[in-house]
């Protein structure tokens, strides 16, 4: 009799709740492999690749970051500012030995030689307000060229 009482309201219980409890496996129960339609050994391949892939990306995204920290660092030197840990320690994150890309690497050659151009004699004088540097070429190129006329002419020489 249990049995019977069971079943029936067992059944209508099952109705009402949509077989949350149930014993049957549906759509929604699927192992992550079968819901991508895909064998246990597919989906685990593709797992594997997926780790892969990720850790290529963030050992990528630290050699960029540890790039970005070496010219941060290069800059506090070249302006003797203080140094900043979190870009050593970047730098030592990823092995110590940084190379800087390509478009970096001119900008900091280029900025370089514009200091040097700004600390010779022509870079100072350029400097000074009122000051034609065309003008002091010319007369210093037309000085020369009477000088070297002059030292034809002289019988000395």
């Amino acid at each position: 009799m249990a049995f019977m009482v069971k079943s029936m309201v067992g059944g209508q219980l099952k109705n009402l709740t949509g077989g949350l409890g149930g014993e049957e496996k549906s759509e929604g129960e699927k192992s992550p492999a079968e819901a991508q339609g895909m064998t246990r050994e597919e989906y685990e391949e593709y797992q594997r690749q997926l780790v892969e892939e990720k850790m290529e990306r963030d050992a990528q995204f630290a050699q960029r970051k540890a790039e970005r920290a070496t010219v941060r660092s290069h800059f506090r030197e070249k302006y003797r500012l203080p140094k900043n840990e979190t870009d050593d320690n970047q730098i030592q994150l990823v092995g110590g030995d940084v190379e800087l890309p390509k478009e970096l690497a001119k900008m900091i050659e280029q900025d370089n030689e514009e200091e040097e151009e700004k600390n010779s004699v022509i870079g100072q004088l350029s400097n000074i307000q009122n000051l034609d540097l065309d003008s002091l070429k010319d007369k210093a190129s037309a000085t020369l060229e009477d000088l070297k006329q002059s030292a034809e002419k002289c019988s000395v020489m």
